[in-house]
């Protein structure tokens, strides 16, 4: 290369300071796995995401995996801190450690930027962090409650964001720290819904809060084709295409729910026919039919203002959900709207699941003379008819436990997978897209509920085993009253002696087992 004339070098830094894609594409090298040190050439999609970073104050990026974008972020960082003063940059990511390899692409370029474009050289150098001497710095921190707080920052980058446990929190703090002008670069791969990334990229997309949403799938890389794709993720599972390449967030996390399921779900979904309560929070899809058997299961919540209190009403002849309530009325009020329900849909079996409050909720039905609740067995989930509620070891409701709580769960995947029940409900599906598996137990993501969800499992479950076995021994005790006694037909005889007149014995043998049903019958009741 000739050398440069002092107007030639001025010109270059003014320009590569105008702009970070030329002075990326002309003067930064980055490291190869397999070349070693090579120019970085930006791709279309790199430089267009470059352009962002300068026109927008927050950036929230969906990316697929291997398009160096973490690379572009740290070039941005180079050109940020070469080429302004006193810029205060933080890097958060899901571990220390990724934050700080992060830093150390950052060196990296730096110290190989050619000698007359450094106008600032690295004067305090750390393994997770360095200054410039124009009071530049940049460094990596932990995703502790802390970090960062008692700094102004210039910018903020945030990798692998929707991976990172507490980000909701973290962001709290953090936040403020940008207020004096700092911008934000989210960046991840999806991690399912819910989480800070999520709900930041999708309100992003709806303009409702400040972020600029950047998609980037594996397809933006020119040099990347299905043949590349297939061959990519012959070894893959759904999940971890969605997550890795092709940034789905409903199939990319571990719900519990199958992805296939839940599009079939959400296929599924219908609006109301009527809504109605006193809050118009009761959905109904179909009126009662006086033909049809129905379910009624409830959740109580808490009390603490952050639950809702929910039942469902299932149509037990095609397991259709044609009611659900979700809302938070007071006890009095929910047991009211219990009562009048399953009174108007013929007095069906009313399950409440039994926690400190649902235990108030019950006594108030009982007090309405309630008289189709469903009890159990003390420290078990076997079902106890009505008839039996005076036994001791027997507690009207459902009792969810730590015994109980996988196996309902266990019963609504099974029901859900096997085509068992049919959902119409917006409200559901959502909270289905929040339930995920966490340190192998089924739950609600952080900030979100299920209590929908976990009253749907307790109504599987009580119609796959309480209603099963009610059913099984109401058939048992049929039989064994018809056993009691036997049938005879009609006897039509002639006695010796006396022909022409016949004894006709039916109607006393008709008679006698009558008698004999009415003695028995009440087995067949309760």
């Amino acid at each position: 290369m000739p050398r440069l004339t002092k107007a030639h070098i001025v010109k270059e830094i003014v320009k590569c300071g105008k702009d970070p894609v030329y002075f990326i594409n002309n003067f930064c090298k980055i490291s190869h796995p397999g070349k070693g040190l090579i120019p970085f050439a930006l791709y279309p999609y790199q430089e267009e995401l470059l352009q962002d970073f300068v026109d927008y104050r927050f950036n929230v990026i969906l990316k697929a995996r291997q398009l160096g974008i973490s690379t572009v972020s740290a070039a941005y960082i180079v050109w940020l801190m070469l080429f302004y003063r006193d810029k205060n940059v933080l890097v958060v990511a899901t571990k220390f450690g990724v934050a700080a390899n992060l830093v150390k692409k950052v060196k990296n370029i730096m110290q190989n930027v050619p000698d007359w474009l450094r106008i600032a050289d690295i004067k305090i150098d750390n393994r997770t962090s360095f200054v410039l001497t124009n009071g530049s710095e940049v460094k990596a921190s932990s995703t502790s409650g802390d970090a960062g707080r008692s700094e102004a920052l210039s910018l903020l980058v945030i990798d692998e964001a929707a991976h990172i446990d507490g980000l909701e929190e973290l962001w709290t703090g953090l936040y403020p720290t940008l207020s004096t002008g700092g911008s934000c670069i989210a960046l991840s791969t999806p991690n399912g819904v819910g989480n800070w990334f999520h709900k930041t990229y999708i309100e992003a997309e709806q303009g409702s809060n400040d972020f600029h949403p950047v998609l980037l799938p594996w397809d933006v890389h020119p040099e990347r084709n299905p043949a590349w794709f297939n061959k990519e993720t012959r070894n893959m599972s759904k999940r971890q295409i969605a997550q890795e390449l092709e940034c789905n967030f409903n199939s990319s996390g571990e719900t519990v729910i199958h992805s296939t399921d839940m599009e079939r779900l959400n296929n599924s979904i219908q609006a109301p026919q009527y809504k109605t309560g006193f809050d118009r929070s009761f959905w109904l899809w179909e009126q009662y039919q006086p033909e049809c058997n129905y379910l009624l299961v409830a959740d109580v919540a808490r009390g603490d203002g952050s639950d809702y209190s929910v039942f469902h009403l299932i149509k037990l002849q095609t397991m259709e959900v044609v009611g659900e309530y979700q809302g938070k009325p007071s006890l009095s009020e929910f047991a009211t709207l219990l009562n009048n329900t399953g009174r108007e849909f013929g007095n069906c079996l009313l399950v409440v699941e039994n926690n400190s409050l649902g235990i108030s909720v019950l006594e108030k039905l009982q007090e309405m003379e309630y008289n189709n609740l469903y009890y159990s067995e003390k420290g078990s989930h076997n079902y106890a008819a009505p008839t039996e509620a005076y036994r001791d070891n027997v507690v009207p409701g459902f009792t969810t436990s730590s015994k109980t709580r996988p196996l309902i769960i266990a019963k609504l995947e099974e029901f859900i997978r096997n085509k068992l029940i049919i959902l119409y409900s917006q409200r559901i599906i959502n909270e289905f897209k929040t339930f995920v598996w966490q340190n192998n137990r089924a739950q609600a993501m952080r900030s979100y509920h299920d209590d929908l969800v976990m009253a749907l499992a307790i109504a599987c479950w009580v119609k796959d085993t309480a209603l099963t076995i009610n059913q099984r021994e109401l058939q048992y005790k049929k039989a064994m009253v018809s056993s009691m006694f036997s049938t005879q037909g009609k006897l039509q005889t002639t006695i010796p002696g006396m022909q022409g007149h016949k004894i006709d014995s039916f109607s006393q043998e008709t008679m006698d087992r009558k008698k004999q049903y009415e003695q028995f019958v009440w087995l067949l009741k309760g």
